[in-house]
């Protein structure tokens, strides 16, 4: 970006959440900010295998030995739980 004065600023200097690299968690062109760099260090850290398998079992926990009846909000819910361990065992899978 070209500021008034004629030198050229990037917009990451301003920004409230910088936009780091993170050594470990990078992918090309992408750029992950301090708290989502934090994040993935946490879940690799963790063990991806272990939340996926927690989130697995939460989600069939729910859906399989319960007698609840669930509505859209809820399967939704579900849903979601299914996204991060399948996104889990993706990161899993690329390490």
């Amino acid at each position: 970006m070209r500021t008034s004065i004629g030198s050229n600023a990037d917009l990451n200097d301003y920004s409230v959440n910088k936009k780091i690299d993170s050594r470990s968690v990078s992918d090309d062109g992408f750029n992950f900010t301090q708290s989502q760099a934090d994040f993935m260090e946490l879940v690799l850290s963790h063990g991806v295998q272990e939340l996926s398998r927690s989130l697995k079992l939460i989600h069939d926990l729910a859906l399989y030995h319960s007698d609840i009846s669930f509505n859209k909000v809820e399967k939704s819910a579900l849903f979601d739980l299914k996204l991060l361990w399948e996104g889990f065992e993706q990161l899993e899978k690329s390490a």
